[in-house]
């Protein structure tokens, strides 16, 4: 063979050696044409109508960010996956979206025991979780890689102890739901009422599973309280305000920020007349909600959607501020985002547990099946 052969030879073998470890490289997903982040929420289930609103709203954020350019010149893609609000279905999703989908980072959950269940899995891994609404106040010390873009319970509580203390009703009945979320909100309003200067007069559970509440109710009515402080998601709460409305009892039922799932008022129409609730207020625009009506086909935009829009948003910003999308380098630059011009927060910066740095709550009642502000 001549010298001018054998270079040829070796230059096939050369590009040859190249593709494949460029397609190897594809393969394992160090290389990849888009930007891949992973979003676990309730697309089935007992809360679905919440991880279904929220899909919708990153949907629009992704659609954003890359009619815009995308991120460090690639596309932004997502991959969904069902959590089911639980912690085992959620720490499953989160594995597969790592080590099988390779996603650089992960919005979600939506409930605090699948975002619990499923951080030890991101932490180990050093990929960024960032939920967009769970409020559970130990998720605080969830790990360096877990974030939130809603504020803790810690808030929630004080905010919902101190209006009902303000307005009189200082003898309230607990009844809240027996996992993460509805335990942490159990610990922190019986101690924020009690600053407030208000005392429980019973407190009771019930298991997530659990739609009968008629034994629980009764022994509430007993004690004859000037409010319930109710913790419960979709179908228990729909179930259990009928129940109560069936007792008679008259005390003020107050719930937390599940209650904005328009499917409970819209089910129970005037039995919910009255029934009150706290919820992080929103900065919400004309524009963000009539893109909302259009990807979801109704009027029915839930809170947490502004922040799993906004927490896109804000991963993508982190991206490009690190200037590679490593879960180091996310992690680090998320704590120097200062991120405004959101639907959610007017500002939203992190503090040292990768908290929101402020919170502002907004009450709603309930009338005919709709909802609106208490003007305050």
């Amino acid at each position: 063979m001549t010298t001018t052969g054998k270079v040829i030879v070796w230059g096939v073998v050369a590009v040859l050696v190249i593709w494949g470890i460029v397609s190897m490289s594809k393969k394992d997903g160090t290389e990849s044409e888009t930007i891949k982040i992973g979003f676990i929420g309730p697309l089935t289930g007992d809360t679905a109508n919440i991880g279904q609103n929220a899909q919708a709203a990153v949907a629009i954020a992704v659609e954003e960010v890359n009619n815009s350019g995308g991120v460090l010149g690639k596309k932004v893609e997502v991959v969904y996956e069902d959590d089911g609000c639980n912690g085992a279905t959620a720490a499953n999703a989160v594995s597969k979206l790592i080590n099988t989908d390779k996603v650089v980072a992960i919005l979600g959950g939506a409930c605090s025991g699948a975002t619990l269940g499923s951080a030890p899995i991101a932490e180990a891994a050093k990929v960024v979780q960032l939920s967009y609404c769970s409020t559970n106040p130990t998720i605080s010390s969830a790990g360096d890689y877990i974030f939130r873009d809603v504020p803790s319970d810690l808030f929630q509580a004080n905010y919902a102890a101190e209006y009902l203390v303000r307005n009189g009703k200082t003898k309230v009945a607990l009844l809240t739901v027996k996992n993460d979320w509805g335990d942490g909100l159990n610990k922190a309003f019986t101690d924020a009422l009690a600053k407030a200067g208000g005392t429980i007069v019973i407190a009771d559970s019930f298991d997530p599973d659990v739609k009968n509440l008629k034994a629980q109710f009764t022994n509430i009515k007993a004690k004859n309280p000037d409010a319930v402080y109710f913790v419960a998601y979709t179908d228990a709460s729909i179930a259990g305000l009928k129940q109560a409305s069936d007792l008679g009892i008259k005390a003020q039922f107050f719930g937390a920020d599940a209650w904005d799932d328009t499917k409970i008022w819209s089910e129970l129409g005037s039995l919910g007349n009255g029934a009150m609730f706290t919820v992080v207020g929103t900065n919400s625009t004309d524009a963000f909600k009539a893109k909302m009506k259009v990807k979801l086909g109704k009027d029915d935009l839930i809170y947490c959607s502004n922040y799993a829009y906004d927490g896109l948003k804000v991963i993508a910003e982190a991206i490009k501020l690190a200037r590679r999308a490593t879960g180091p380098a996310i992690k680090d630059a998320l704590y120097k985002v200062k991120y405004t011009g959101g639907v959610s927060a007017k500002e939203l910066m992190f503090d040292k547990n990768g908290d929101p740095t402020s919170a502002a709550y907004v009450i709603k009642v309930a009338k005919d099946g709709k909802l609106s502000e208490l003007a305050q």
